[in-house]
């Protein structure tokens, strides 16, 4: 009986947002065409709904620094043998490696079948891209802080981890004191969890905002010129997310796919409408303990890093992006070329941010290293919000399979009734 409730409960919670999500679609469409018409649409409500989903978005992004900090801490100090930690990190990178490579051949692939900017007449004059790519020599430099409290402050996520591993390991080493520091961690990521449940039962509201104002400045007119490579991002998501993802759950966790991709709907969904994978990381943490038993040591591990690291659907993007831009500008499509791009592809999915909008920021530095214009970055800039939905959806969704892997792998049980590690249900909205 209470198996059937929780699931009913979720059941609800999942159909919520996902009416909010398709109703924001229909209203953003709706209003589109109105919007120079009408005083009380454009000045009133649209505002206030865009009022609305920064705020929904705000109340995300002030429970990462907290949640991810003090569950790494505890998660690492939990594990209590180096050696174990040691396991799970080169298990968790390997995978991460292996499914990005795949993901930059995915988006290969599409990018040879449809082809986009063919039909795209490059303007005369565009202005390039400001946003110039960091050295990987800086990029390496910057995981490690100078100074964890501004890396907190700026909430630079792979700095945090790597200050929170360090401070785990030293709990592990430091006899009963680390213990209790560890323990006193633990207890604060419970609380960061809690306020997780309190922020989501908003989200049904936020999803709608947010979808509906994206819908209503970005309309179909915008769409139509670029539809191919919007298809060919869209088709290396969805491929990459049906048979890789798939083919792990089914060698690693011995589990169906559908299993899978129904116990990480709310955080898929989320990470589509907010287009970010930092942001949906505590739903994501959520789903992946709740549905899947994964446990607290980690989720709180894997997850993280994966947030920060593990960009499969930028991977995609990044070289459909490039290959796009290379038919604009009439750029022969040479072996070297694609070479080129899919290598930089692979490095700077990795080093993207997990925040709207950073993959088109990468991408300048997948241009840079392939010898293609930069400039091209504007012919994308216009339809980067249709593309960095999915490509952010594919980024969580890959974190969480290769967690529920690792996991399978370390002999936990996965079992959607398996309650050791599960946050209490949640109930979103009214």
């Amino acid at each position: 009986m209470r198996t059937v409730l929780y699931r009913t409960r979720k059941m609800s919670a999942l159909l919520k947002i996902s009416i909010g999500f398709l109703l924001g679609i229909l209203f953003g469409f709706v209003a589109a065409p109105m919007l120079p018409y009408s005083t009380v649409l454009s000045n009133h409500i649209m505002p206030f709904l865009e009022l609305s989903g920064k705020i929904f978005l705000r109340l995300l992004t002030m429970i990462i620094v907290p949640l991810v900090f003090s569950s790494l801490i505890s998660a690492v100090a939990s594990i209590g043998d180096t050696r174990k930690l040691g396991r799970i990190g080169v298990k968790t990178v390997a995978f991460y490696l292996i499914t990005t490579l795949i993901a930059v051949s995915v988006g290969l692939l599409c990018a040879h079948i449809f082809r986009p900017g063919t039909s795209i007449n490059v303007p005369t004059t565009l202005h390039e891209y400001s946003a110039a790519p960091k050295p990987i020599r800086d990029m390496i430099l910057d995981i490690f802080p100078s100074n964890p409290i501004a890396s907190m402050v700026h909430a630079d996520m792979l700095q945090i981890i790597v200050f929170a591993v360090f401070c785990g390991i030293a709990c592990i080493f430091s006899g009963d004191t680390g213990q209790k520091v560890a323990a006193l961690f633990e207890k604060l990521a419970e609380i960061m969890q809690s306020v997780t449940r309190i922020v989501m039962w908003f989200a049904p509201y936020g999803v709608f905002a947010l979808i509906a104002t994206s819908a209503a400045d970005f309309g179909l007119t915008l769409i139509a010129p670029f539809i191919k490579i919007i298809a060919a991002v869209y088709s290396g998501c969805i491929i990459h997310a049906l048979l890789v993802y798939s083919l792990i759950i089914v060698l690693f966790c011995r589990r169906s796919p559908l299993w899978f991709f129904r116990g990480i709907q709310e955080a898929a969904i989320t990470a589509f409408v907010t287009r970010s994978s930092s942001v949906t990381l505590p739903v994501t943490i959520d789903n992946v303990r709740g549905n899947f038993g994964v446990s607290r040591e980690l989720t709180s591990f894997v997850l993280p890093l994966g947030a920060t690291v593990n960009m499969d659907g930028t991977a995609i993007y990044q070289v459909v992006a490039a290959m796009f831009v290379a038919r604009a500008f009439n750029v022969p499509i040479t072996f070297s070329l694609q070479a080129s791009i899919f290598t930089a592809a692979a490095i700077a999915s990795v080093g993207a941010a997990g925040i709207p909008n950073a993959g088109l920021i990468m991408l300048t530095m997948v241009l840079t290293s392939a010898g293609l214009p930069v400039e091209g970055v504007g012919l994308i800039a216009g339809i980067d919000v249709i593309l960095s939905s999915p490509r952010t959806m594919v980024n969580v969704m890959g974190d969480a399979a290769v967690c529920v892997a690792v996991a399978a792998s370390e002999g936990e049980n996965l079992t959607a009734n398996n309650s050791r590690g599960r946050m209490p249900a949640m109930n979103y909205g009214a």
